[in-house]
């Protein structure tokens, strides 16, 4: 069913559209989400199908509070709970035994279920009108970048959802940092919008899973992933504009300007936070120019380097056959 999609700040009316078994556009201060009941399959069915998404990509569930998230999960480890205390509402994911409330199809029949609260006040205020948690993956077709304003979800959704919820523009502007447990460790299963920096204050140690999957323990850890339509090459940019001077070249940078016609750099005063917040709408403006080819280059390591870094290697990723 085609609808007119719009745009408006009214709490009630996507909740409405919520508890009638619909979806909607939901802000965040990561990205954008598309939203539904987590616990109704009907409802979910439909974010996997807006999205093109494949039931082998499991879903982040939200909810408003951590006695809430106690409804959903079997239990909580306890080295986890400093962690949910001190950055939920925030950028944090946790991988939690899930409860047989949760369907199969939210976590594509992994014993685990994904869930976090988001530090949004109109997400948190239409959680709190909800007695449901909601399912919610970015809110783009399967594999493009993320959106971080409502006008970038119109624009790749239109005709698809009724309704999105406009927040404004995302704080954060990357996908949030997943962590679980195994065994006695906490593994980091996807770097993001949390630093490792700020969890090993919290925690201590953690381990980094370095590597992605085409069969993902959680959700975003496929290999290509936040992808644009247009080519992508990851490097050092003055050596790929040489290389590639035959084509028509887009330039996203982290702070230094170069010498191309189409170009976004993401912070000119070197701040990794802002060009973390700024990296999808970078890479959506210069994958709707007229360039054939993107190239970026690596941030510095550090706070949300790394997690930009991540987004931009899976941008750049070629899919294996």
């Amino acid at each position: 069913m085609a609808f007119k999609t719009q745009i408006g700040k009214d709490i009630h009316q996507a909740a409405e559209i919520l508890r009638s078994g619909g979806i909607v556009g939901m802000p965040t201060e990561t990205v954008y989400g598309l939203a539904g009941n987590a616990l109704n399959e009907d409802a979910v069915l439909k974010i996997f199908k807006a999205k093109n998404r494949p039931f082998f990509d499991p879903l982040i569930v939200h909810s408003h509070a951590i006695s809430e998230i106690s409804r959903y999960v079997r239990h909580i480890p306890e080295r986890l709970l400093p962690l949910m205390e001190r950055f939920m509402p925030g950028p944090l994911t946790v991988l939690l035994p899930r409860a047989a409330v949760i369907p199969d199809l939210v976590t594509s029949g992994l014993e685990r279920v994904a869930i976090r609260i988001p530090r949004h006040p109109v997400a948190l205020e239409l959680l709190r009108s909800l007695d449901f948690p909601l399912a919610a993956p970015s809110a783009n077709p399967f594999g493009y970048i993320s959106p971080t304003t409502a006008q970038h979800v119109l624009a790749q959704l239109d005709g698809i959802i009724p309704y999105i919820l406009d927040g404004g523009e995302c704080g954060v502007g990357i996908e949030s940092t997943i962590v679980g447990m195994e065994g006695d460790a906490i593994i980091v299963y996807r770097l993001g919008g949390l630093s490792i920096e700020q969890i090993e204050g919290c925690v201590g140690k953690v381990n980094i899973q370095d590597h992605s999957t085409s069969d993902p323990a959680g959700p975003g850890m496929l290999e290509s992933h936040y992808a644009p339509r247009k080519p992508m090459i990851l490097g050092d940019i003055d050596s790929l504009l040489e290389k590639y001077a035959d084509k028509k070249i887009a330039v996203l940078s982290f702070c230094k300007k170069h010498d191309a016609g189409r170009s976004f750099i993401l912070s000119p005063e070197g701040d990794i936070d802002i060009a973390a917040k700024r990296l999808f709408a970078g890479m959506r403006e210069l994958d709707a120019s007229d360039a054939d080819l993107i190239i970026s280059e690596s941030l510095p390591e550090g706070g949300l380097g790394r997690a930009v870094n991540d987004r931009l290697r899976r941008a750049a990723a070629t899919p294996k056959p």
